[in-house]
């Protein structure tokens, strides 16, 4: 039986661990890649990422390259959308759907 877990992306130095592996990933990827330099403690399960300007077309087609390699997942066109990818638990709900 092989033993799998979820290998973090690089730590963020600011970020706290969530109870929520998947959203722990997202989050340090999320502060990494487009917000550096910003505390871990600004980017909450409410901010819209879409919605305040995160994430635009360019950085949401990152994010989701980023989730299906992290995650090995296959997200779908129409899951390209602010339903899905507009907030941290949003995108775990996404990622948790393709895994189970």
């Amino acid at each position: 039986m092989i033993n799998c877990q979820l290998v973090p992306y690089p730590a963020h130095e600011e970020l706290k661990l969530e109870d929520d592996p998947i959203k722990s990933v997202v989050k340090r990827f999320i502060l990494e890649e487009f917000l550096p330099g910003e505390r871990s403690e600004a980017l909450t399960d409410e901010t819209a990422l879409v919605g305040e300007g995160v994430l635009d077309s360019l950085a949401t087609l990152r994010l989701v390259s980023f989730l299906e390699k992290e995650f090995k997942i296959l997200v779908a066109p129409h899951e390209v959308d602010v339903e899905y990818l507009d907030t941290l638990p949003s995108i775990a709900k996404l990622v948790r759907s393709k895994l189970g």
